[in-house]
Parts: C-alpha cells; sequence; structure tokens
C-alpha cells in the first residue's frame, strides 16, 4: 500500500494546531476571532481605498511600495514572533522519513493557511485592480497575484529555516523584544511619510518605486502596470525577476531543511572536560561602587541586559523617547521641550521595581531586615537607572536642540528634564511599595491577570503625581519665558532644576523605605502570583 501523499496531511495538520490551539481557553477564541476580524476588515477597507485609487496619478508607485513593505514584513515576521506559528519549526519533523523536496512543497502549501495569507491576497489584488489597463495586463495580473503571494511566504520559510536554531533557543526569542522598536519607528516614519505624501503627492514616490519594482515580489505587481502601457517584454522580465527569486528561495530552503534534518546540534553532542570553562568576568562590578550598592546595580543592569521583559520595556521607551522628540523636530513641527519625553519615556522604568524580579524577590526580602536596608536597596536601583537616563535625557535634549538650531533653550530644556526625571524616581519608588504587581514571564502580557487596576494605579498614578510635583519648575521656566530679564538667567533653571529632581529623588527615597520595609510580606505575595 503506498503512502499517503504529505502535503494533505501537512495542511491537516496545520488544521489541526490552530483548532486545538483554540479550544484551550476562551480567552484565546476570543482574542484569535477579534483578530482575524480586525485584519479583514482592514483587507476589506484597504482593497476599497487601493480601488478608489485607480486611475490616480502615481497610484502605480504607490501599490509598488505597498507590495515591497508587505514581503518585508512577511522576512521579518518570524525573526519577531517565532512563537506565532508552531509549524515554522521544522526540527520537529526530524525523526520523521521525510524528504527535503516533499517536505517543502507541502510546508509551502500549509503556509497559505491563515489570517496572513488571506489578508495578503487581498492587497495584492486590490493593487493589481489599481495598476491593471488592457487585456494584457489583467492576464499578467493572474499570475502576478499567486507569484507574488508565494515569494512572500517562501521568504518567511526560507528566514525561519535558516535561522531556527536561534530562534528556538532563549537568546533568539529575545529577539522579540525589538518588536517594539519596530513598532514605534515604523509608526513615525508611517506618520511623517503620510504628512508629505499629503503635500506633494503620490508622484513623490515615483524615484523609490523605479526601484522596488524590480525586486521580487514588488516586480510581480510592476509587471501588471508594465504590461498595459504596452512594454510587454519588460513585463515579461519583471515577472521572471520573482520567478527566479521564488525558484532560489525554495531552493534555499530545501538546503536548509537537509541540513536541519541531518546535520547534529549541540543538544546531540557531548561536551568534553576541555570545552567547560569558567565565564570571563564582564569587569562591570568593578566599575560600581563596592558593598551593597555596587552589588543591586550591577542586578539590575544585568536584568535589564538579560532578562527578555526588562529588555523589551527598555528597547521600546529608548527607540520611542528618542523618535518623539526627533521626528517632530524633524519635520519642523517640534519644540527642544519635546525632549522631556526621553526623561518621562525611562522614568517609567522605576515604577513596579520589586516586580520585574517575580518570584526571586524574595531572595532580596530576606536581606532587608530595617527601613536603612529598604533605602540602601531602592537608593542603588535608583543608581542603576541613572546611569542610562541621566546621559540620554541629555543626548536626546541636545540633538532636539541642535536639530531645531535653538541653543537658547537648551538649559531650560535640560533642567525640565532632570526635574522630571527626579520625580519619576521618587513616585516609581513610592509606588513600587506601595503598588507592586507581578509580571509574567511566558507570553506577551505585562501584567498578571487580577492585577491589571494596581498597575493603572502605580503607572499612571506616578505619572500624575510626578507631573504635579514638576509645576514649581514648569512656572518657573514660564516666568522665565515671558520676563524681560529672563533671557539672562537661563542658565538658573538648569541649576534649579537638576537641584530639584536631585531633592525630589532623596525624599521619595526617604519616603520609599520604611514603607518598603513594612510592607515586604504584601509585596513578595503581590510580586510572585505570576
Amino acid at each position: 500500500m503506498s503512502a499517503p501523499a504529505l502535503t494533505p496531511v501537512v495542511v491537516r495538520l496545520k488544521l489541526s494546531l490552530l483548532r486545538n490551539g483554540l479550544r484551550q481557553s476562551g480567552g484565546r477564541r476570543a482574542a484569535w476571532l477579534a483578530s482575524a476580524v480586525v485584519a479583514l476588515l482592514f483587507a476589506a477597507l484597504q482593497v476599497l481605498g487601493l480601488v478608489a485609487l485607480r486611475g490616480v496619478g502615481g497610484a502605480e508607485s504607490l501599490v509598488v511600495l505597498l507590495v515591497a513593505v508587505l514581503a518585508l514584513g512577511w522576512a521579518v515576521m518570524p525573526l519577531f514572533f517565532p512563537g506565532g506559528d508552531e509549524t515554522l519549526d521544522p526540527t520537529r519533523l526530524v525523526m520523521l522519513p521525510l524528504r527535503p523536496r516533499p517536505l517543502v512543497r507541502a510546508l509551502l502549501v500549509a503556509s497559505l493557511v491563515g489570517i496572513g495569507p488571506l489578508f495578503s491576497v487581498c492587497l495584492l489584488a486590490g493593487s493589481v485592480i489599481t495598476v491593471a489597463r488592457g487585456a494584457a495586463a489583467w492576464a499578467v495580473g493572474v499570475v502576478a497575484v499567486p507569484l507574488a503571494l508565494l515569494v512572500c511566504v517562501a521568504l518567511a520559510r526560507a528566514v525561519a529555516a535558516a535561522n531556527v536554531r536561534l530562534l528556538t533557543s532563549r537568546k533568539g526569542r529575545d529577539l522579540a523584544v525589538l518588536s517594539g522598536l519596530v513598532v514605534a519607528v515604523g509608526a513615525q516614519v508611517v506618520n511623517f511619510g503620510a504628512q508629505r505624501l499629503g503635500s506633494g503627492g503620490l508622484e513623490q514616490l515615483d524615484p523609490v518605486a523605479g526601484v522596488l519594482r524590480w525586486l521580487p515580489g514588488a516586480s510581480a505587481i510592476g509587471a501588471v502596470h508594465t504590461a498595459g502601457e504596452g512594454a510587454y517584454g519588460v513585463a515579461v522580465a519583471q515577472l521572471a525577476v520573482s520567478a527566479g527569486a521564488l525558484v532560489l528561495l525554495l531552493a534555499l530552503w530545501s538546503r536548509t531543511l537537509t541540513r536541519l534534518m541531518t546535520a547534529p546540534d549541540g543538544s546531540t553532542l557531548q561536551t568534553g572536560d576541555s570545552a567547560v570553562r569558567d565565564r570571563p568576568s564582564t569587569g562591570l562590578a568593578r566599575l560600581l561602587p563596592a558593598g551593597r550598592t555596587g552589588t543591586v546595580m550591577e542586578r539590575s543592569l544585568r536584568y535589564i541586559w538579560r532578562d527578555p521583559k526588562t529588555k523589551a520595556a527598555w528597547v521600546t521607551s529608548l527607540a520611542i523617547g528618542l523618535i518623539v522628540p526627533v521626528f517632530n523636530a524633524w519635520q519642523g513641527t517640534g519644540s527642544v521641550y519635546f525632549a522631556c519625553f526621553a526623561a518621562g519615556m525611562l522614568g517609567i522604568q522605576m515604577y513596579n521595581q520589586f516586580g520585574q524580579d517575580t518570584s526571586a524577590f524574595w531572595m532580596v526580602a530576606m536581606t532587608i531586615s530595617s527601613a536603612r536596608d529598604a533605602y540602601a536597596e531602592l537608593r542603588a536601583r535608583a543608581l542603576a537607572l541613572l546611569l542610562i537616563t541621566l546621559p540620554y535625557a541629555t543626548l536626546v535634549t541636545v540633538l532636539t536642540t541642535a536639530m531645531l538650531d535653538d541653543w537658547a533653550r537648551l538649559p531650560e530644556a535640560l533642567g525640565l528634564s532632570f526635574a522630571l526625571l527626579g520625580a519619576m524616581l521618587a513616585t516609581g519608588a513610592w509606588t513600587s511599595a506601595r503598588f507592586p504587581y507581578s509580571v509574567p514571564q511566558e507570553g506577551y502580557k505585562n501584567v498578571t491577570p487580577g492585577q491589571v487596576g494596581l498597575a493603572w494605579i502605580s503607572i499612571f498614578g506616578g505619572m500624575m503625581a510626578a507631573a504635579l510635583l514638576c509645576l514649581p519648575v514648569i512656572a518657573l521656566t514660564i516666568w522665565l519665558n515671558i520676563s524681560d530679564a529672563g533671557q539672562d538667567l537661563r542658565l538658573l533653571l538648569l541649576l534649579a532644576g537638576t537641584a530639584y529632581g536631585a531633592l525630589l529623588t532623596f525624599g521619595g527615597l526617604r519616603l520609599a523605605a520604611p514603607r518598603t520595609a513594612a510592607r515586604l510580606p504584601e509585596i513578595v505575595s503581590a510580586v510572585s502570583k505570576g
């Protein structure tokens, strides 16, 4: 009896994984249905928008750019969300007697099942409708849509297979922290691009589209417009670019699968005694103060570098704190005071200081027996944060000032930034002791269910309190700007803001220390629930 065809089996496996995943909980089903509805609704609106652009000058450049971005999204998505599709890991099939070529064909077909491929088909079909002119263009469009889709899917699979060892490791999963950076940068780029297009028209995209229409995926849609203009030879060449890329990606994917299924990895190799070596010291401890302060600072800095959730929060804050003032200054609509956004984003990291320790906080709690110990712990954590935030806030402020060429207001902006940072350190230390909550180690949630209210009170309540504490410095800034003598006293605001921020930090730590020492059992219980 002959073996059943592999492709239907893998497709049924993909459907079974999806169905069994949705059966795990009602919340997961609701989240999947909501995401599916939103994606399909957005796809429908996108198709309507593309159809409405039919006949508009420069529309062909826009659709080529959209398809190029779509292909880029397919390429990077496995790196940022490796757990989004369990079939992306072919090493789970290593023990089965499967050949690479049939497996590539089966996985390629299975990859066409899901919301992502359906969304891509809608975008590609809408793009063809926008640019197609004449029977030849429509005929090319019939070939271009599936060809571009297969290029996108094969690109995603080839990238995932080439990096599967990395993506299934702990360090590989840390790549997901970059998703916050990509979203932040992407949102600002889209915002800036939309403003430029609204003022100058779609024709501004022609130089970029002239290059992109020869890249795989986008070249297939570019061939539709080229065929409509009667340049049939060029259209065939553009289709050939995408077809050649598809063949190359499939060959690369097949070769990678062969290596994955035949070559041993680190889990199957024995490690000799000679390979066991002590890790070299990074020298970080030698640069920090001695005693408890240096130990706590080193621990906090290592959390930032090694813990995925902590790293994700820091990467996102660093990115948004730079992007908001710089992009606004680049567009000519910003102000030097926007640089305070950097200090505000990084000051948030002081909130829920004990929650980032999760259940390991009980070991820290064992070293705290008095308000003095609690103060030393909080002070060291604040110093570790200042080690990054002070130079970063200064750099963002100077960069924003340079882009706006408004050097006269640099002392004011720095003074406000330092005062805001001190206020957030003070309120963050207090709310960490008063409203601690747990951070789940698995998944993408940052708050354990049932503690969302505590998180809102801690973060947004603390931010409002910090804003109120900064009112004296804000009032002084306003007075210096409306006063005749204010132009000569701007350096005063830098000194006053720095001193006021340091005073707020010292006072906040002093107030939070006794509360932390008194509430240690409650804090340990709250942060260990995840």
